[in-house]
């Protein structure tokens, strides 16, 4: 039985998230053991045009980008976005904020106007094509890496968590960054990292985009609570969440 054939491709991003796939260490020769990676730039030279896996890093920000993912969509049996850039535009949705012209002159200055350096409004990869499954996270978790691939390996849709991060630091002990006066974006942000920021004495960023169904009253007394209010926590939001998330 021939080997599952996978292409990691990159779009705009730090390509962070395909480190991670590197610092599998160990990891990675068992996974290389049961897949065929046919194209992955950042690690070899070999390209190909048949796979049946996609993994894709990196958002969409111009015109020829959104031809490019439709048409290795159009290959793909499976396509994966790794990473918070993929899964919800990341920080490159930053840009959306601003008149795009004015981004490109802060950018790129006196070479703002070159061809070559055209740009869009940045969108996920599902803004664009339709994705099968999502790893979230800037960047992503070694462990829910491994159990993403593993599961699809073998047949099995892998359960990602649709849970705030409170719950994870919860059951870490965690004290509340709200304690500290921290505008946390835990109650609303998809667990899946164990609390990685809290745990290391840091707010939540959300960089793993919102829980599909926030507990938006909670969350309001959240605010109450601190003497804050909505808009506080939107300004919080705009790091990965600009132009997106949940109404509060």
């Amino acid at each position: 039985m021939s080997k599952p054939r996978v292409a990691i491709f990159d779009f705009a991003c730090c390509e962070g998230c395909q480190l991670q796939i590197v610092n599998l260490e160990e990891e990675i020769l068992d996974l290389l053991g049961v897949v065929d990676v046919v194209e992955w730039r950042e690690a070899m030279s070999e390209q190909s045009e048949a796979y049946d896996i996609a993994i894709i890093e990196g958002s969409i920000t111009r015109p020829e980008d959104e031809e490019r993912i439709k048409d290795i969509r159009s290959k793909a049996s499976i396509l994966i976005a790794l990473g918070a850039c993929a899964s919800i535009g990341g920080v490159n949705k930053l840009k959306n904020n601003f008149d795009l012209n004015d981004v490109k002159k802060c950018v790129y200055g006196d070479a703002a106007d070159m061809p070559h350096l055209e740009t869009a409004m940045t969108k996920a990869v599902d803004e664009v094509v339709k994705v099968d499954f999502k790893i979230q996270g800037c960047p992503v978790e070694h462990d829910e890496l491994t159990y993403v691939l593993r599961s699809l390996l073998i047949g099995k849709t892998p359960e990602i968590p649709d849970y705030p991060v409170c719950v994870e630091c919860k059951a870490k002990g965690n004290i509340c960054r709200w304690e500290y006066s921290e505008q946390c974006l835990g109650p609303i942000t998809r667990a899946g990292c164990g609390a990685r920021c809290p745990s290391a004495n840091n707010r939540c960023f959300g960089c793993r985009g919102y829980v599909d169904n926030p507990n938006v009253d909670a969350a309001k007394d959240v605010f109450e609570k601190y003497g804050l209010t909505v808009e506080d926590l939107k300004s919080r939001m705009v790091l990965f969440g600009s132009k997106q998330g949940p109404t509060l």
